[in-house]
């Protein structure tokens, strides 16, 4: 059983040029970031460096917008592909873990376990895999497919692809190789157990050509908030990352999770949960104001509506920018997402306009505008009082934001004590607090 956290976890959620819409036009901002690896190794090291738990990378297997005037204005056309990114930043750093997304809807289970695998052994431990299912008919458009699979499909096969994936990810025992070159024993055959899958969904023989994870398995991290998403979390997820607007939502989430991850004989422990969080931060709350204010000014309204377009999985366009947010039809898409965005609108009272600058910043997640004290002030707060157990921070623009949050907000997190100095552990479970799992068939 693992213990509850004392510290603040922290991941840095490093989205190309910056988490807000209109980032990549800020002065600071590195423009061609979805293309520039040495921006991504500069941000890495800056964050091992300041002592964050792991870096985050999000991922579509596909251009998500396809209103071309207003994707020809955003920063959000082109990415590197997460592992093969993470592999790489992998060889350039040396603690911080690496946590990437990849999809169950637009994979097979054994190239995920592979890869994963494969980055685990590459990285000595720090890797997790951001389970997602993903949301959107353009991308299963690039699978061969017209419409991706409905809500519930998706993830009842989301559900059978983890159970293959961590079934792969113990092919081998711990100690199976010996490579004993005396003898001319590579492995122990008594070692190896093959998988033999046959579900619903995927048939998968095995075994895995991968060693065994030096942290046993990697993370599984966990984004989705609908109740298929909450269920599919406490039966599997190490890591939930999650998009709240208060404190009292995030508390009722917070409970939830636990309480369901009960039914599967999982202890409250056994899960972080770590909403995203977007921080403008500057010396005082006047300054951070006018910085976000700046970046505020800095979107077209085709862009912002665009945006909110593909946040509510509806097209916005037709409909007046300074009227309500109109009745919008259930969609297949994010389900949770899109209802976060209606009960934002409804419970304020806000335009289309007015919702979509409520949410250029973070696409949902808790925005916090001011000094380094206040922004500690609302992390503790959420850390305290059963909101979270860690943050994603959602860094405006690249790398001024991410730098901005470890020169102002940091000290002030560490005088209270709620974040580390250094690390204690080599790998990403041990710097979260999880337990290394252990092999199931070994261990029975």
């Amino acid at each position: 059983m693992t213990a509850p956290r004392s510290q603040l976890a922290l991941g840095a959620f490093l989205m190309q040029t910056g988490h807000h819409i209109a980032g990549w036009r800020h002065p600071g901002a590195q423009a061609d970031a979805g293309s520039n690896f040495a921006h991504y190794v500069a941000l890495a090291r800056q964050a091992e460096a300041a002592k964050f738990d792991a870096i985050f990378i999000s991922d579509s297997v596909g251009v998500r917008n396809r209103d071309l005037t207003s994707l020809s204005r955003t920063a959000r056309s082109d990415q590197f592909e997460p592992l093969t990114l993470l592999s790489a930043l992998a060889a350039v750093t040396e603690r911080i873990g690496l946590i990437a997304t990849a999809s169950t809807s637009f994979n097979e289970p054994y190239n995920i376990a592979r890869k994963f695998a494969s980055l685990d052994q590459i990285s000595g431990g720090r890797a997790g895999w951001n389970l997602v299912t993903s949301s959107g008919d353009g991308e299963a458009e690039n699978f061969n497919l017209g419409r991706h699979l409905d809500h519930a499909l998706r993830y009842e096969r989301a559900a059978e692809f983890h159970q293959v994936v961590t079934g792969l990810w113990d092919s081998w025992e711990d100690d199976a190789f010996v490579r004993d070159k005396d003898s001319g024993q590579y492995f122990h055959p008594e070692k190896l157990h093959v998988l033999h899958h046959q579900g619903k969904h995927f048939s998968v023989r095995g075994p895995l050509n991968v060693a065994r994870s030096p942290q046993g398995q990697p993370v599984i991290v966990q984004a989705g908030a609908s109740d298929a998403g909450r269920e599919l979390a406490a039966r599997t997820a190490e890591v939930v990352f999650v998009a709240h607007q208060t404190f009292d939502e995030a508390r009722s989430f917070y409970a939830d999770i636990k309480q369901r991850a009960a039914a599967y004989g999982r202890a409250p422990e056994d899960i972080r949960i770590m909403p995203g969080i977007f921080p403008v931060v500057a010396p005082t709350r006047a300054e951070a104001e006018e910085k976000f204010q700046y970046l505020q000014e800095l979107i077209p309204t085709v862009v912002g509506v665009g945006l909110l377009s593909q946040m509510v999985s509806f097209d916005l366009s037709p409909y007046p920018v300074d009227g309500p947010l109109p009745e919008l039809p259930p969609t297949n898409g994010a389900k949770s997402r899109q209802q976060l965005m209606l009960d934002l609108a409804r419970r304020e009272g806000l335009s289309i306009r007015q919702t979509y600058l409520r949410i250029a910043g973070a696409r949902g997640h808790q925005q916090v505008v001011g000094s380094p004290a206040e922004i500690a002030d609302l992390l503790e707060a959420w850390f305290r009082n059963g909101g979270a157990d860690g943050f994603n921070i959602m860094s405006p623009a690249h790398p001024a934001g991410l730098t901005d949050f470890i020169a102002l907000v940091l000290p002030e997190l560490r005088r209270r004590g709620l974040f580390r100095t250094d690390y204690q552990g080599r790998t990403l479970r041990e710097h979260l607090g999880l337990r290394r799992p252990a092999h199931r068939a070994a261990a029975a």
